[in-house]
């Protein structure tokens, strides 16, 4: 006993209700939702990665990418609306929002602030609260009531400015407001003074500049809160000047006006008739969801890139605005339009669709727009760029095209990996679940209620509300070949050999021979509608449900009821058949999960509050998966036990409605009434989920009809002959073209051999003169070269002899300082010697002096002293006094004849150093002299080398 693994592999369809439900991941991955899933969808390789829904949520309802590109927030709708912040490249859940301040179930729209760290988020009704969140503390830093006083206004749309993290954008029916966050709270600013008009979307296009669309057409710039001016949409002006294109149109007028007045009276004739196929066709279309509107055209979606803006407007119409020279103002530069669909009984339906979302890759090199009709296209803007002047415009489908109705039929191919859905939006559509790609579609009249792909993939069973009509898959089309009077028949199943195929009709089951077409047998015993049925695998019975609670057992071979079980209580909605045919398993509105055998309920699980809506078993018999009124699919552990275990997947956005598993039990796919298509890769715990035999590969047959085949072949035949003829044709050309040239070519050669000959002879005269000049030339060279030698050797000992002069001066200068510094230096050491000897004169003077005044003294001492009496005290001091001013008197003279001395020193010492100091002067400056002299000769040299080097050339 285990529970099989489903993991989710692709998924075909789009959620239209989401508010900007298309964003880029980054270059080549856009964003959106399907189902209960956020998809990111890989252009390039054609991949799908998937953000599944939080468990018990009722959808999503708005999503907002960072500008960052790193995160995805997602609202969903329930009794308490939650946001999901998930990581873009690891795709794990970061924070959970939730908050008791808003009374609404749901968001309705989303946006982050430039820098990625707050959120805002504004509630629907009844309250309409705008919550401003610093999302990674999961705290509501303010919030603000956006409505009008009596909250009865809807709000559609909410914004960041783009350079400032606290101011917001809101708009909506009669709204448009500016709130600035400041210290806890949302502040109103910028209020308007113009009449409320019903604002649908609005995009900032720069720091103080919004463009507003209203839903009567209007593109209104707003700048700081003020109207600037309303942008046209109208008509893109186009100005050739050619009066000859004016002259060419009035003529192609009057050829119209005269046919005009040729084909009225064909018209008169056919005018009943095309009343009366007008009249069927309305009346046909009365019901259908794109008809033309009879209001003025909305603008139901904006989105601004650096070089302006793109706009929605109307059905299936896209205007492309840019700035204008003084980049104050927009023009509308091109208009862009949803393709026409071939495949469609009115291929200019699809043009009638409403875009709800246009976003720009961040290169804005690509533009993506999502429909209400759950559709994708794109367009190459510098495609646009380039033919701005050129043909209309148009989107082209992204991925591929998604059914819009509700899928109400499924089947699965067994040769071919294909799988074929009906849906009530009129198209039946061939999909191909290893490719994940789209291989035909076409669109019928009629609504589908259910489809059976034959195990061959050549032929298709389709029940629409008026017949039932069994089908060839051409190449390229979907053809009927057979129908059948079954109205509304809402199951249809080809048998597992495909040999026959069951159809039901009202409470009964028909069963048709797929080769003679005949009725083999009617199962008759519902009582009220079958809900379901499946073949056994050998193809020896048919079980059934419906909604009479009855559940029945029948043999093909003789239509009669093998076993029945009946419980009025329950309406059965699914129902399965194990591989041997002895177990079945059915579910219904009682919220159970029933194993049947032999007429009696071996084993019932509860599903709890959970009703179940379909169901369905591996061809291994090992697998059981369930899916929910709520589109969850629920993977059930099997062999069944009671109390029931189950994995549950989120899938869908509503009830699926069909399940089926691949012949290799290697896919299950669900559909649902939210228009989507899931593919998941299966496996049980062991990893046992394959069992297609590989040497037995994919069957790669298709059909075409014989009328086809001739028409090609007839075709092709009438191409060869066409090829033959254009190569008779081309090869005569050809020939005529040789002979033109060959005359061409002769008449060329005898010019250029003229030609030549004149040229040879020029060349020869040419040559003559040539040798003349360069004789002479080098004549010219030779006495140039001469001349030059002559005035280089007379320059040279010109300066040799100036040089010469020039160094006996320095020569004699150079002699001259030296005996100049000789006689300095010896008339010094004179003056030393004078001065020696002046001072040792001076000495013994004052020597000689004091001796004799000794002597003197010492003779009056001793005269004295034999006189035998004292000379006074005054005689003594004046001697003494005598003596110091004598003494006095030599110190001063000696003073002064040493200064005398210094001084006439010094003079000398300065005179001669002048002296010098000019023969330096002199001598560096004869130097310069000398070497300005020796460039100028280098010069001359070199002015002469290159003379006679460009004479030589």
């Amino acid at each position: 006993m285990s529970i099989a693994i489903a993991q989710s592999r692709h998924i075909f369809g789009v959620k239209p209700t989401v508010n900007s439900n298309i964003c880029y991941h980054d270059e080549q991955t856009i964003v959106y939702p399907a189902g209960a899933n956020c998809i990111l969808y890989n252009i390039d390789q054609k991949t799908q990665k998937f953000i599944p829904g939080t468990d018990k949520s009722d959808g999503m309802t708005c999503l907002a990418v960072s500008p960052n590109r790193r995160y995805i927030a997602i609202a969903e709708k329930g009794e308490k609306p939650t946001i999901t912040i998930y990581d873009l490249h690891s795709l794990r859940k970061k924070k959970v929002l939730s908050s008791p301040d808003i009374q609404s179930g749901e968001y309705v729209s989303l946006a982050f602030s430039p820098d990625s760290k707050y959120l805002v988020a504004q509630g629907g009704k009844p309250d309409w609260t705008l919550l401003y969140w610093t999302w990674e503390k999961s705290k509501v830093m303010a919030s603000a009531k956006t409505s009008n006083a009596q909250n009865t206004a809807e709000v559609y749309q909410i914004s960041f400015n783009p350079q400032d993290n606290t101011q917001l954008c809101v708009v909506g029916n009669g709204i448009f407001k500016h709130f600035r966050y400041s210290e806890g709270n949302l502040k109103p600013f910028n209020f308007q003074k113009i009449e409320p008009q019903n604002y649908l979307c609005h995009a900032w296009v720069s720091e103080e500049r919004i463009i507003v669309g209203t839903d009567t057409g209007k593109l209104m710039l707003f700048e700081a809160g003020e109207l600037k001016t309303e942008i046209s949409n109208g008509s893109i002006q186009k100005d050739d000047g050619n009066h000859s294109n004016q002259i060419g149109i009035m003529g192609r007028l009057m050829l119209l006006i005269s046919f005009y007045f040729i084909l009225i009276s064909i018209m008169a004739k056919l005018y009943v008739y095309f009343l009366v196929i007008d009249y069927f066709f309305h009346f046909r279309k009365d019901t259908d969801s794109t008809q033309a509107p009879t209001g003025p055209p909305q603008i139901t979606a904006i989105v601004a890139y650096s070089k302006g803006f793109a706009s929605a407007y109307g059905q299936g119409t896209v205007h492309l605005f840019e700035k204008t020279d003084d980049k104050d103002f927009f023009k509308k530069t091109r208009e862009i339009k949803i393709p026409a669909d071939s495949n469609s009984t009115d291929p200019s339906k699809s043009q009638l669709q409403h875009i709800k979302c246009l976003t720009v890759s961040p290169s804005e090199e690509t533009l993506v727009a999502s429909t209400d009709l759950s559709q994708l296209y794109y367009l190459t803007l510098s495609s646009a760029d380039l033919g701005k002047h050129g043909d209309q415009a148009t989107f082209e489908v992204l991925a591929q095209s998604f059914h819009y109705g509700q899928i109400m039929g499924l089947d699965v191919c067994i040769r071919k990996p294909l799988i074929a859905t009906a849906s009530l939006d009129r198209s039946v559509r061939i999909w191909n679940y290893e490719t994940c790609n789209l291989e035909l579609y076409k669109e019928f009249a009629e609504e589908a209620y259910s489809i059976a792909l034959h195990p061959s993939g050549l032929y298709i069973l389709v029940g629409f509300s008026d017949k039932l009509r069994l089908m060839n898959v051409l190449i390229d089309d979907i053809r009927t070949f057979k129908e059948f009077t079954v109205r509304g028949c809402r199951e249809c199943s080809f048998s597992n050999g495909g040999h026959y195929f069951a159809a039901v009709h009202g409470n009964v089951i028909q069963i048709y021979s797929t080769t003679t077409f005949d009725n083999i047998a009617n199962l008759k015993g519902h009582n009220g509608k079958v809900r379901s049925i499946v073949w056994s695998a050998d193809d020896s019975k048919i079980v059934s449900c419906g909604m009479d609670g009855a559940v029945y057992d029948w043999e093909i071979s003789t239509g009669k009821r093998l076993s029945e079980i009946v419980l009025k209580s329950c309406s059965y909605t699914g129902v399965t058949v194990a591989p041997d045919g002895k177990t079945t398993f059915a579910v219904g509105s009682d919220k159970t999960l029933k194993e049947i055998s032999d007429s009696s309920v071996i084993r019932e699980v509860p599903t709890g509050d959970m009703t179940l809506s379909n169901l369905v078993l591996s061809h291994s018999g090992r697998m059981l998966f369930a899916g929910t009124v709520r589109g969850t699919l629920w993977s059930m552990k099997f062999p069944l036990a009671v109390p029931g275990e189950w994995q549950e997947h989120q899938a869908h956005g509503s009830m699926i409605i069909k399940m089926k598993i691949t012949y290799d039990d290697q896919y299950l796919i669900t559909v649902s009434e939210d228009a989507t298509i899931m593919l998941w890769k299966i496996q049980d715990k062991e990893g046992r989920g394959m069992k297609r035999d590989k040497e037995v590969g994919w069957a790669e047959e298709i059909l075409i009809t014989k009328s086809d085949l001739e028409e090609k072949n007839s075709l092709m035949a009438e191409l060869k002959t066409r090829v033959e003829e254009l190569k008779m044709e081309n090869e005569y050309q050809l020939r005529l073209k040789d002979m033109n040239y060959n005359e061409k070519m002769k008449e060329l050669t005898e010019k250029f051999i003229q030609e030549m000959e004149s040229l040879k002879t020029k060349n020869q005269v040419l040559k003559t003169e040539k040798d003349k000049e360069e004789a002479k030339h080098e004549e010219e060279i030779a006495e140039l070269i001469e001349k030059y030698a002559k005035e280089q050797q007379d320059l040279e000992s010109a300066n040799n002899q100036k040089l010469m002069l020039e160094y006996e001066k320095f020569q004699e200068q150079q002699a001259k300082m030296m005996k100049m510094q000789e006689d300095y230096e010896r008339q010094l050491q004179e003056m030393e010697e004078s001065k020696e000897r002046a001072l040792e004169e001076l000495t013994e003077y004052y020597e000689t002096k004091i001796s004799e005044m000794t002597s003197k003294l010492e003779q009056v001492m001793r005269i004295r002293g034999q006189a035998k009496f004292v000379l006074p005290i005054s005689v003594l001091f004046k001697s003494n006094d005598e003596a110091n001013q004598k003494n006095r008197e030599y110190e001063e003279t000696k003073r002064q004849i040493e200064e005398d001395a210094d001084r006439e020193i010094l003079d000398i010492k300065n005179k001669y150093e002048r002296r010098l100091r000019d023969e330096k002067e002199a001598n560096m400056r004869l130097k310069g002299e000398t070497g300005i002299m020796k460039k100028k000769v280098g010069m001359v040299y070199c002015h002469k080398l290159l003379l006679w080097l460009s004479c030589l050339d």
